[in-house]
């Protein structure tokens, strides 16, 4: 088969479409830690856009979000827990 006719062949794997991490009605903001605790790892880095599927807006304000939550001492800048 040519290369060109493949670009155009559907996969077999059924598509399945992934559920957003921040739903429409969730606040990014440094007080919702339940929030801002799903995207750093266990060693206390924020964890990169790929891996949490956010867009680039989202996690802008994640990331601000965190930064403001580890200032006002609300979150740790490291995870000491063992």
């Amino acid at each position: 088969m040519d290369k060109s006719k493949r670009l155009f062949l559907k996969s077999k794997r059924p598509f399945r479409r992934r559920l957003p991490p921040i739903q429409s009605g969730d606040r990014i903001d440094y007080r919702n830690m339940s929030l801002i605790s799903r995207f750093i790892s266990k060693q206390g880095k924020i964890l990169s856009r790929r891996v949490n599927r956010l867009t680039l807006k989202q996690q802008r304000l994640i990331t601000i979000a965190i930064k403001q939550a580890r200032i006002l001492s609300s979150l740790s800048f490291l995870n000491n827990e063992k």
